[in-house]
């Protein structure tokens, strides 16, 4: 059996036994992410040597002619290969979607520091922390030394030793991989969410659509653009080899048959052999270690990264993301990509997905990248002789075939995208139907309204703690509709973090809990007339409401963000933006202590007072026209669940951090004294940090069903 039938029987044994053990196949991920990383072990001690050996092993007139000449034709490649990837979001249908909060919208991201990044002052420490650019850099500038020194025969004799053992090495990694692509197939199909299938589709469509493109028009088109050699006959002498490339999707193997199908095409078109040897064969291995286009082409997950988990990645962050990306790609795309998914800030999981969709596309890619190499070794071989046909007309006229040719390919792709949908969105059922993480106080109820009278007192002057106590109820009240501290779900329960906190302080204090609606206007005069003992709904302590009632220290802080439509995003998360924007309309709520923060911090923007309460209906329909509503980013995540047309910005680099505390009537400090040890208690039993991670953060938001597999579905065993 030959490899790459190894290869196609792991992955289907793979995806088999995915499918018949669903979850169960989750352990495996330990054998695939053991298998990563030995590909990732001998790649930079690799390309350190090659690189050094390669350029070393050059004269200073070959190679500066080599590299100038056919660089500049590299840099034409590499245009047209970005090109396609910067396009190619352009295809992606809009989605709906929405996240709960995360601690890295609060965030600064960590400035890139460029000097670092591109020019090593440790390269031991650039090859020890994976700094591919730096890496690159240093090999670069060593082999160019190294090409005047004399003697270096040796030496360069000893780094090709050492290139072929790290090469022999990561060969006896790749015979592994039969089993690595089996235990990646088995634990994606096992495990992945059958919902994001569809997103998934697009990036493996799209891709493979941009590749055939580049490989079938755009390269060959170039080489009958620049020499006489027509485009139908560089397909028609290189299809075998293309073939192969395909089905093998192993470039290296394939290169000596392309060097030899060069020559004969330049023989073909007249062009005499130089005395000191045929072009391509210098020119292929020369820049084999360069990104090719199946390289350039995988720059492409990032931007379907930032699509697929809603990350704000603009027009603007193109030109970092391609300098850092060409300089990475130098190296395997294994450690590119991670690399690469950081500096965009973009969630690193999503790279599991890059190498389950990698089995097909490093197909598409290396037809991609076989058509470079063909590319670089005829217009290179022309370039070299000074024969290149720069012609204006045939220039222009390539030019518009090339564009009128990207545009139906994108136009077809959306079409198509459109057409078949992108998955369900589901996160405002999800936001609606989530239930309380642990279970209810006994004896919990919820008024309908609040109580005209407050609850009787063991005597006069009796504190609230001791009241609870001897009538064995507290009664707790809630502001409807705060999510997600207390609102109603979707089966009519009340529930939320606060709600859950409620029935936590009645378990400790041995009493049943007695939920009563609160109008949010109304709290110090319903506190103050003992009609409730604590509010506990999600309650901002600020300086007026501390003057009128007591607090409890604050148990959360919220970070002050603007809920904006998804396409103004990039524009709210930058204080400075906002604040040089004329005109602009915020919704802000009526709390004095928020409207002076927004009127300090932002003093052009015109602010619209707008109760708590009405937030939703602004959102859901309708109004006065805003331009963004200021409200918490932890409280506004939640409501883009509801309404993924919006999104949360939070305006860098300001942090406004807005503190949550209990209110009691101000005449009973005990009650105080006590919430704020309850409090302390439930952050150090992790109460607080449970239920934050469930109810801001999300985490298992969602009742996980199992996955449907053959042993439990259709087998019936369930252990």
């Amino acid at each position: 059996m030959t490899f790459s039938r190894k290869i196609l029987v792991g992955l289907v044994l793979g995806v088999a036994t995915g499918l018949f053990l669903g979850d169960r196949a989750a352990p495996l991920h330990f054998l695939a992410d053991a298998f990563v990383r030995l590909l990732q072990m001998t790649v930079l001690p690799y390309v350190t040597v090659s690189m050094i050996a390669g350029i070393g092993n050059l004269d200073a007139g070959t190679a500066r002619r080599l590299f100038l000449r056919v660089g500049a034709l590299t840099l034409v490649l590499w245009a047209l290969a970005l090109g396609a990837v910067f396009l190619m979001p352009l295809a992606f249908p809009a989605i709906e979607a929405a996240s709960f909060f995360s601690t890295t919208m609060v965030e600064d991201p960590p400035p890139v520091d460029f000097l670092t990044l591109y020019i090593p002052s440790n390269p031991f420490h650039s090859l020890a922390n994976s700094v591919v650019p730096a890496v690159v850099l240093f090999s670069t500038v060593l082999g160019i030394a190294l090409m005047g020194v004399s003697g270096k025969e040796r030496l360069v004799e000893w780094l090709q030793v050492v290139e072929r053992a790290l090469a022999r090495a990561n060969r006896l990694v790749v015979r592994l991989t039969p089993l690595g692509l089996f235990a990646i197939a088995a634990h994606t199909s096992g495990t992945l969410d059958l919902q994001q299938v569809a997103r998934l589709r697009v990036y493996l469509v799209a891709y493979g659509a941009m590749a055939l493109l580049l490989s079938l028009w755009v390269f060959p088109a170039l080489v009958a653009c620049l020499t006489p050699i027509p485009a139908r006959r560089v397909l028609q002498a290189t299809q075998d080899v293309l073939i192969t490339a395909f089905m093998t999707a192993d470039l290296f193997i394939v290169l000596p048959t392309l060097v030899e199908r060069s020559k004969l095409l330049l023989a073909e078109a007249g062009l005499p052999e130089a005395e000191e040897g045929s072009p391509p064969e210098v020119i292929v291995p020369a820049f084999y270690n360069f990104p090719h286009a199946a390289k350039m082409l995988s720059l492409s997950f990032v931007l379907f990264a930032a699509w697929y988990s809603q990350t704000t990645l603009t027009a603007a962050d193109y030109p970092s993301l391609a300098g850092a990306g060409i300089l990475s790609l130098f190296g395997s795309i294994n450690v590119s990509i991670p690399f690469l998914l950081d500096l965009a800030r973009v969630p690193a999981d999503t790279f599991q997905l890059f190498l389950a969709t990698g089995v097909l596309n490093s197909r598409f890619g290396t037809l991609a990248a076989a058509m470079h190499m063909v590319v670089l070794a005829l217009a290179g071989t022309y370039a070299l002789s000074g024969q290149l046909r720069l012609s204006g007309p045939r220039l222009l006229r390539y030019a518009l075939v090339t564009g009128a040719a990207t545009a139906l390919t994108l136009g077809g792709l959306a079409v198509s995208f459109r057409a078949l949908g992108a998955g369900t969105y589901e996160g405002a059922r999800l936001a609606q139907e989530m239930g309380l993480l642990r279970p209810a106080s006994e004896g919990a109820t919820v008024l309908g309204e609040l109580p005209a009278d407050p609850p009787p007192k063991p005597r006069e002057g009796a504190s609230i703690l001791e009241a609870v106590r001897a009538r064995g109820r507290i009664r707790v009240g809630f502001i409807p509709g705060q999510r997600p501290y207390c609102h109603v779900n979707a089966r009519g329960e009340l529930v939320g973090f606060d709600v859950e906190m409620a029935h936590a302080l009645a378990q400790e204090l041995g009493v049943a809990v007695e939920f009563a609606p609160v109008p949010r206007d109304r709290i110090v005069e319903v506190l103050e007339a003992g009609r409730v003992d604590v509010v506990m709904a999600g309650v901002l302590l600020t300086t007026q409401r501390a003057s009128r009632v007591e607090f409890s220290p604050p148990y959360l802080d919220e970070t002050l963000a603007f809920v904006v439509l998804d396409r103004r995003r990039a524009q709210f998360s930058d204080a400075a933006t906002v604040r040089s924007t004329p005109g602009l309309r915020v919704g802000v709520p009526d709390l004095p202590y928020v409207r002076q923060i927004v009127e300090r911090e932002f003093p052009n923007v015109t602010i619209v007072p707008l109760a708590l309460e009405n937030t939703e209906s602004v959102l859901a329909g309708p109004g006065a026209h805003l331009d963004a509503v200021c409200l918490t980013a932890e409280r506004g995540s939640f409501f883009t669940l509801l309404y993924p047309a919006f999104s949360v910005a939070v305006p860098h680099p300001l942090e406004v951090r807005l503190p949550l505390a209990y209110p009691v009537a101000s005449r009973d400090l005990e009650m105080a004294r006590f919430m704020g040890l309850w409090i302390e208690l439930k952050r150090r039993d992790g109460t607080i940090s449970a239920l934050y991670d469930h109810w801001i953060l999300g985490k298992d938001a969602k009742a996980r069903s199992p996955r449907w597999s053959v042993l439990r579905d259709v087998l019936g065993w369930k252990p």
